[in-house]
């Protein structure tokens, strides 16, 4: 029977939506656990919000004279995509340049290194609000950057990197966890 009580949009947390730390990192199982102090914020992504690649992908095996006689699964990519806003988010920058190679801070200075060093697997989590207040959380426990669009300089947009997040399967063979529920009596 449908519902549609059920249906939903999404909002970003207030504070940030995108959150990454270290593999290791002590990682949220449920969608209102305060994450742990590892996770850092990378603010503000564009207003095109998140999109998830979750497709399988196929083979079609067919039999003498062209009938279909089974499909057979053979891969199954999980990626995440959205623009990270903050051009001068000390955090932003090293998620897309990797961790060695962005030093100082705004008010001392920030040295970015651009080289073809390999991106740091890591932990993200993506926290929203859906209607009624109810949250969801993705949680994906290593995941790499593995494809960053053409940064834009231009006086009437925000500088904008778009980023592709490849998630990479845990212990267990999960690439992502998703939580929902209404929050708590606090509020959010």
């Amino acid at each position: 029977m449908s519902n549609a009580a059920n249906v939903s949009t999404a909002k970003p947390k207030i504070g940030g939506a995108v959150y990454s730390a270290p593999l290791g990192s002590t990682l949220p199982v449920d969608a209102a656990t305060e994450l742990d102090a590892a996770f850092k914020s990378l603010g503000y992504i564009s207003e095109d919000g998140l999109t998830n690649a979750n497709t399988p992908e196929s083979e079609i095996i067919k039999a003498w004279g062209g009938d279909t006689v089974a499909s057979v699964q053979t891969g199954k990519e999980d990626s995440f995509t959205y623009t990270l806003i903050e051009a001068t988010n000390i955090d932003v920058l090293k998620e897309i340049y990797g961790q060695d190679n962005v030093t100082g801070t705004l008010e001392t200075g920030i040295t970015i290194k651009a080289n073809s060093k390999e991106l740091e697997e890591h932990c993200l989590v993506i926290d929203m609000i859906l209607k009624g207040g109810n949250l969801k959380r993705i949680v994906i426990p290593s995941g790499k950057v593995s494809e960053i669009g053409e940064i834009s300089y231009a006086d009437a947009d925000a500088i904008g990197y778009e980023t592709t997040i490849q998630a990479i399967p845990d212990e267990e063979g999960n690439t992502h966890y998703e939580y929902i529920q209404k929050p708590t009596a606090g509020g959010v």
